[in-house]
């Protein structure tokens, strides 16, 4: 029997990313790739096109580096008229009921929803510079209390109390109130097992930086409800060309992997270490599966290059094991997002003929 319901096994536009059973996010530019007189216009164009694209809504990044992501936020609520602001939010960076007083006073004045990603810390060198040494699993033992303040302040019609080993709050109430449509859904990182804890902890949806679909395990029961990876795609009708288009997009960059091998030795993220684990394994192979742009510092997520049908096949295991939510990374071009509407058309249509 198909996952899918018989009205759900196709969709008209073969290019367009919207679908009842699967959540799919574009990501938003950063700061730091745009001169500032560029950046803003940049911003609203790649929110436009991924609302046209019918994505669910697009991540927001949040580091040292960049501008603040309520700020993009609003910017990405006022140029699009659906599209959702999945924020990047560390604890480091506000107090949980500063994240709750955004989002209600984001909903109060136009009316729309936000997302949270829950990170636990970033970039190692980020945390020092702020004087937090906490370690890494301790990060997520922080951010399942700062998870379920916001949850409380947010759902709660009436003051609330909370005593932690991290936050104490007492009688705090959240005004103006959200209204219950508007809430958020939440995003954790859990590629580790302390995020993955922590996403069973909070009722996050656990995000993961996928190893190639031979590699995978198919969820179940014991983990977080749902779970979703952050991959790219570059597809085109024939291998080379897909190829051609990635090695043009993501040349060999010396310095870029002299930043990676420096990264490697400060970070205690373990997402990262196991893909460059991956990268060093797969060396010599070709394959769908690419660990270039990580390698180079162009990208932080593994990306599927090749045919439609060959990429869409791996999209198709990563659902068949029960991923539901998708991050891609920074679409470069609206048409580019067409090309990876079409690898999901796909992907869904071999899904329900393996499930008929």
């Amino acid at each position: 029997m198909s996952i899918y319901s018989s009205d759900c096994q196709s969709i008209v536009n073969t290019g367009n990313l919207s679908s009842s059973e699967l959540t799919i996010f574009a990501t938003t530019p950063q700061s730091l790739d745009w001169p500032a007189e560029f950046y803003l216009n940049r911003l609203i164009d790649v929110s436009r096109w991924s609302e046209r694209a019918g994505c669910t809504g697009t991540l927001i990044y949040t580091d040292n580096s960049i501008v603040d992501p309520w700020l993009v936020a609003q910017q990405v609520i006022l140029h699009t008229s659906s599209l959702v602001p999945l924020v990047a939010v560390q604890p480091v960076y506000m107090h949980p009921y500063a994240v709750a007083k955004m989002i209600t006073s984001l909903a109060f004045l136009h009316g729309r929803r936000v997302f949270l990603n829950m990170v636990a810390g970033g970039f190692k060198n980020d945390l020092l510079a702020l004087n937090d040494q906490t370690p890494h699993d301790r990060r997520y033992d922080r951010l399942i209390e700062y998870t379920k303040i916001i949850r409380l302040l947010l759902e709660s019609q009436v003051p609330v109390s909370f005593a932690g080993e991290f936050y104490r709050i007492e009688k705090l109430q959240l005004k103006p109130a959200l209204p219950p449509e508007l809430m958020p859904e939440i995003l954790m990182s859990g590629s580790s097992a302390a995020g993955t804890a922590a996403a069973e902890a909070t009722g996050a949806t656990a995000i993961r930086y996928p190893e190639p679909p031979e590699n995978c395990q198919p969820l179940n029961g014991d983990g977080p409800a749902s779970a979703g990876v952050r991959v790219g795609i570059i597809a085109r009708d024939t291998a080379d060309e897909a190829w051609r288009v990635a090695y043009e997009r993501f040349p060999q960059d010396r310095r870029g992997q002299i930043a990676h091998d420096l990264a490697m030795r400060v970070s205690d993220s373990s997402w990262h270490q196991r893909l460059s684990e991956l990268g060093s394994d797969r060396s010599s192979q070709k394959g769908v599966y690419w660990l270039g742009p990580f390698e180079n510092s162009k990208s932080n997520c593994p990306y599927l290059v090749g045919d439609y049908q060959e990429v869409a096949e791996q999209i198709r295991c990563y659902i068949a094991y029960g991923y539901r939510t998708f991050i891609l990374d920074i679409p470069p071009s609206e048409e580019e997002l067409q090309h990876v509407g079409r690898v999901f058309h796909d992907a869904r249509k071999l899904e329900s003929a393996k499930n008929l």
